[in-house]
């Protein structure tokens, strides 16, 4: 008597987080006018922003650049991933997630193939920004920009992981979404520095942009765009940017899997 063959296709995370990925991808090397077109907003506060600091600082465009366009990579980041639960939220009001969720692939790779795919826009994004900067002034070095990168995509994972989060939490009430995002991103934003320096601020202000997380990320970038690399921000940068990617991938995660 022959024992039939065990032909299930078993989870593998390694293996699924591969093939979310590049699911992903998919539409985006498809459309890559998107990308593009997502860059309107750091384009308008790169082109009417910089110029109010120059005139208000009276230090040379290129200094100013310097200082202000590691802030609009950050923000590129910020208003990016952090809308990235919108998508999945759609996908749940169609129905194509509960589909995925019946898929013999391990859930954990729904979450973290979606988080990673956000390295990519982002990586792509703020080469075309650095470019763009680059004629009128804004100086690159190749190891910082490098580290840079690296940097921002590991607090992209974060962002993208937690957007995805609250998603799943709000599941078909698209109001929500929006609403707890809203009220979030622009805090962090302003409580940055990535517009206007805090060194002037109220001293809540400034107590509260030291334990937000994109403050020291905005710093770090700063700091690396200019060859500074050992400077402590640097370190802080990376700590903040690592603990909130391990944050939300734990949230994430324990989301998707309790997700039906």
């Amino acid at each position: 008597m022959t024992v039939p063959s065990d032909t299930a296709v078993r989870p593998n995370p390694a293996r699924d987080t591969w093939h979310v990925l590049t699911r992903e991808l998919r539409p985006v090397v498809r459309d890559p006018f998107s990308l593009i077109f997502s860059l309107v907003q750091p384009l308008v506060f790169l082109g009417l922003f910089a110029p109010l600091l120059v005139g208000q600082s009276g230090a040379p465009i290129g200094e100013t650049l310097q200082w202000f366009v590691p802030g609009v990579l950050v923000m590129i980041v910020l208003f990016g991933t952090g809308a990235t639960g919108s998508n999945l939220q759609y996908e749940m009001m169609t129905g194509s997630h509960e589909r995925t969720l019946v898929a013999p692939i391990a859930r954990s790779s729904l979450l973290v193939g979606r988080a990673l795919k956000e390295i990519a826009p982002i990586i792509v994004q703020s080469l075309l920004i650095t470019v763009i900067a680059w004629p009128f002034g804004f100086a690159v070095h190749g190891v910082g920009m490098v580290v840079g990168l690296a940097l921002l995509a590991v607090f992209g994972v974060g962002l993208g992981s937690l957007s995805y989060t609250l998603a799943l939490a709000t599941k078909e009430r698209e109001w929500l979404f929006w609403g707890v995002q809203q009220t979030l991103i622009f805090p962090l934003m302003i409580l940055s520095g990535m517009l206007l320096p805090l060194d002037y601020g109220p001293g809540w202000m400034r107590a509260a942009a030291a334990v937000n997380p994109v403050n020291w990320v905005v710093q770090a970038e700063r700091a690396l765009f200019a060859g500074d690399y050992g400077n402590t921000v640097v370190l802080w940068g990376w700590v903040s940017a690592l603990l909130l990617a391990a944050l939300g991938l734990w949230l994430g995660i324990r989301a998707i899997r309790r997700s039906n």
